[in-house]
């Protein structure tokens, strides 16, 4: 879908429309493309879609409402100064008469300040007790979430499901809330959790457990950052939330909780690469359910085949490039702690051929 935007323009070469056409473009124009721009944007964070993005932004839009009418105020004097006292040929030399100790203006930008200071405080306190210490209801869904150097880990203890990269949870409906609690810690260095369109960012540090919650309320792909650095390859530690129906979720939670597939009588290569896997020092690392490979210092690939990506994120999850990564994660992603195997190329092709399998 193509868009086509049309500012009202004016006369440019004639002096006097001038500063008609800077009006023009800048109360026009600008907030037009930048409502497109946002509007495209799968991080959004004037769109929020949960109730603790709303009130976010609710308190952004207050706080930006307050610095603009100051603005306009301070470059409204400013711009009348410069015009009004501008100096003539007509002024004499003379240093013109200094008049100090106005009481009206000194108490006016004294008590303004403190009490759009205080305003600000108190709105901000609302917003924080209103999405940190309203009670937990019985019918929230828990999710432990764990960062690490670089990639997530969810664990849905509750419903015994493990899996990384890419967390499900069910929407919420207003009439009868089911929100996702998460429960957040880091396995090596501080990350940070931020989904801009479902809540605000939380930080998630080695021995301490931080929490927050989510409550989408339509379904859909909600994407996300590591908004800490956290070494090299902090800009592709991605999030992804896929928020379901209840019906949905229910089924993904079903089929995470079913072992990895073991027989593959139509594919030969599958049976092949297992047993290399197997054989192979991945299994120190990954953990694939109802086999011998129980490694958790990378992530569950127990259903890797079913994610949509790889590496956190940022590589589609295809045939070709599992293939790659498997031979060398760190041209895909350099600075990534998954050291390349230096597996033959039959090798490559028999494990890639099982990890395809694992739905």
């Amino acid at each position: 879908m193509s868009l086509s935007i049309k500012c009202p323009t004016a006369n440019a070469t004639e002096p006097r429309f001038r500063f008609a056409r800077f009006l023009h473009v800048s109360t026009y124009c600008l907030p037009l493309i930048a409502a497109t721009t946002f509007a495209q944007s799968p991080t959004n964070i004037f769109d929020p879609a949960g109730t603790p993005a709303r009130d976010i932004f609710g308190l952004s839009m207050l706080v930006l409402s307050i610095t603009l009418v100051i603005f306009l105020i301070v470059a409204g004097l400013l711009l009348y100064a410069l015009i009004r006292f501008r100096h003539r040929s007509t002024d004499s030399d003379r240093e013109p008469a200094q008049i100090y100790g106005s009481n009206q203006i000194e108490l006016s930008w004294t008590v303004i300040p403190i009490l759009i200071v205080v305003t600000l405080f108190l709105t901000t306190t609302r917003v924080i007790l209103g999405t940190e210490a309203i009670p937990k209801p019985a019918t929230a869904m828990d999710v432990t979430v764990i960062g690490h150097q670089f990639w997530w880990e969810y664990n849905y203890p509750k419903l015994g499901v493990v899996t990384a990269n890419e967390l499900h949870v069910p929407i919420s409906d207003p009439a009868t809330p089911t929100p996702t609690y998460l429960t957040m810690s880091s396995a090596d260095v501080d990350h940070s959790f931020w989904i801009p369109r479902l809540a605000g960012k939380t930080d998630l540090l080695p021995n301490r457990i931080n929490t927050m919650w989510i409550d989408p309320q339509a379904t859909g792909l909600y994407l996300g950052q590591c908004a800490q650095y956290c070494g090299t390859q902090h800009a592709k530690m991605l999030l992804r939330v896929y928020a379901q129906t209840p019906q949905e979720f229910a089924a993904w939670i079903e089929q995470q909780k079913k072992p990895a597939q073991q027989e593959f009588p139509d594919n030969p290569a599958a049976t092949e690469g297992q047993s290399v896997f197997m054989k192979n020092a991945c299994i120190n690392c990954h953990t694939v359910k109802g086999t011998v490979a129980t490694g958790r210092f990378g992530p569950d690939l127990t259903h890797l085949a079913s994610r949509d990506t790889i590496a956190s994120g940022p590589i589609q999850n295809t045939p070709e490039n599992l293939r790659k990564w498997v031979q060398d994660p760190n041209s895909m992603k350099p600075g990534s702690l998954m050291p390349s195997m230096h597996l033959d190329d039959h090798d490559l092709d028999v494990i890639t051929a099982y990890l395809s399998q694992l739905h």
